[in-house]
């Protein structure tokens, strides 16, 4: 592996596992406008991309009703749901083996910053981080593509050097996303991506240690 000049990191996946929050929130979403819950199974497959992105390809919703759907979603994820999430074994010690190596750090999530903020905050990870960078919270900014440009411009404009970034993802729009402008992918198995979404990264983490050693050498 090159040594990375920045690292850029999922939320949601990757850092922690938010799926009982999200799903919990969807389901009542679903509930709150008067159709059928998905299953489970179906559910999950709403956590990573956008929002209103999963509301338009998985529902079918059109973009008013999705906007009605992210109008109830809001509120009850920051009301219930949001906390509702736990850190993968391992992920603090290598965002702090990070810090120690004094690699410069952004989030890189398409969850709007606020409630990104909130999760980092509330398991004291947030200290490890130089840049939070989200999809914004009118969710004009989702699209993983814009929030790793994003993520890209508000490093260097913190001084990093930003010549050789990679980005730390569990699904296929991280590393496309990414690819979008030229940022490598390790992608991490412990997330809610298959195998398939591994195509075009330039590594694969099984565990923390590993994702360690090949961020850090």
């Amino acid at each position: 592996m090159p040594e990375f000049s920045c690292i850029l990191f999922d939320l949601d996946g990757t850092i922690v596992d938010s799926a009982p929050g999200i799903t919990a929130t969807l389901a009542f979403t679903f509930e709150q406008l008067g159709l059928p819950i998905p299953t489970p199974a179906e559910l999950v497959a709403y956590v990573g991309p956008p929002i209103l992105d999963s509301f338009r390809d998985l529902a079918g919703f059109t973009p008013e009703e999705s906007l009605r759907a992210l109008a109830i979603y809001r509120p009850q994820y920051l009301k219930a749901g949001v906390f509702n999430a736990e850190v993968y074994p391992g992920i603090r010690e290598v965002l702090r083996a990070i810090r120690e190596a004094d690699v410069p750090l952004s989030l890189a999530t398409s969850k709007p910053e606020t409630p990104a903020t909130l999760i980092l905050e509330h398991y004291d990870l947030l200290k490890y981080f130089d840049i939070i960078t989200g999809a914004s919270d009118d969710e004009k900014r989702s699209a993983k593509a814009d929030v790793v440009e994003e993520a890209l411009t508000r490093l260097k404009d913190f001084g990093a050097d930003v010549s050789n970034p990679v980005m730390v993802g569990d699904r296929h729009h991280d590393v496309a996303g990414a690819a979008a402008h030229h940022v490598p992918t390790l992608f991490v198995r412990w997330g809610y991506g298959s195998p398939v979404e591994e195509v075009g990264t330039i590594g694969v983490a099984t565990d923390a240690a590993e994702l360690t050693h090949l961020l850090l050498g």
